[in-house]
């Protein structure tokens, strides 16, 4: 993407932000990653008569210290740390979630913004205020509810115990203090309660496992009881391949934590595709996360809820067609929003 123009969508995603004269703006990148990134949100943040400065982390000084879940490589830097913590909101272009750093910069009252998916998604899925307005909507249900049940015509049946964790909305920008998102995102999630989770998820084909940034291609069944995965195996017991590589996975990090359950909630965005990870290698897959009427479920780290779980071990798998309850109300409907004011303006 051109560089002026790859500005001005900066330029908007800032103003929505909120950035305005005598507040400072941090971006922060790593290694040799996203420069261009860097020089357009500083541009922005000029313009909008902010300070700004740009804090570059060094690269990975081999290939095994590379960036896992919850390693922003930012812990050894206190200094740093310390740094943003004194700005008033920081562009995140490195991918900080789930770490200790991430926490402590927000309790500070840092606003964040994550922003490492293509230019050229980020344009597209620029977020607005009318879908804010719907992933509140969702979000204030979420908050009110005691359980959540999951189904599919696959066979998936599985009950969440809530009211433990938070609820989270993600609408692609923020303006309040403390607050963190991630640039594109247009979903609602909360956690189960850690022994709380029971019954059994089906995979379809067409259903997508990130990070593989893969579309499952044979069913899987997975048993979950009091919280935790119990038994991954291909669809009437037999072996398969989706579910040897999510169970060869998950064994790799030799952590039983990486069998939790964590979050799960639904997305909202008519403009993200199924079909993402087509394009762009799928980014990190904000596209997939987002789309309208998929369900979501996590497996792994929960302590962006607060939770005790800080497993590396972390998929995120959106599901299509799914039927998902809350206290016994159907929300939503084989991947339709039954909620009117959920719904963009087309669907209504």
């Amino acid at each position: 993407m051109d560089q002026s123009l790859f500005n001005e969508i900066c330029l908007q995603q800032l103003t929505l932000s909120g950035v305005h004269e005598g507040e400072t703006v941090a971006v922060l990148t790593r290694g040799d990653e996203r420069p261009e990134y860097a020089s357009a949100f500083m541009w922005a943040a000029q313009r909008l008569g902010a300070s700004t400065f740009h804090l570059r982390l060094p690269a990975p000084a081999s290939a095994s210290a590379a960036w896992a879940v919850g390693d922003s490589g930012l812990g050894r830097n206190p200094l740093a740390v310390e740094a943003l913590k004194r700005v008033d909101m920081l562009v995140d272009c490195t991918f900080l979630l789930f770490s200790p750093e991430q926490f402590e910069i927000q309790a500070a009252g840092t606003r964040i913004l994550t922003a490492v998916e293509p230019a050229p998604l980020l344009a597209r899925l620029m977020p607005t205020k009318e879908l804010r307005e719907r992933v509140e909507v969702g979000a204030e249900l979420l908050a009110k509810a005691q359980s959540m049940r999951i189904t599919s015509p696959h066979g998936t049946d599985v009950t969440y115990r809530l009211g433990v964790y938070p609820t989270i909305s993600e609408y692609g920008y923020t303006d309040q203090p403390g607050r963190w998102d991630h640039w594109p995102a247009a979903f609602v999630f909360t956690g189960g309660a850690d022994d709380g989770v029971d019954g059994k998820i089906v995979l379809a084909p067409g259903d997508v496992l990130l990070p593989f940034n893969t579309y499952v291609q044979t069913p899987v069944e997975i048993t979950i009881e009091q919280g935790f995965i119990r038994d991954i195996r291909g669809a009437a017991g037999q072996s398969g391949l989706d579910a040897d590589l999510l169970k060869s996975y998950i064994e790799s990090f030799d952590d039983p934590r990486g069998y939790g359950m964590s979050h799960v909630g639904w997305g909202l965005d008519e403009r993200a595709h199924w079909h993402g990870l087509t394009q762009f290698g799928g980014g990190m897959g904000m596209e997939l996360r987002s789309f309208y009427g998929n369900v979501m479920f996590s497996i792994g780290p929960n302590n962006e809820l607060g939770g005790p779980n800080d497993t590396p071990c972390h998929f995120d798998i959106p599901m299509r067609g799914c039927s998902l309850y809350l206290d016994d109300e159907l929300i939503v409907d084989a991947g339709e929003l039954t909620v009117a004011e959920m719904r963009p303006a087309a669907r209504r």
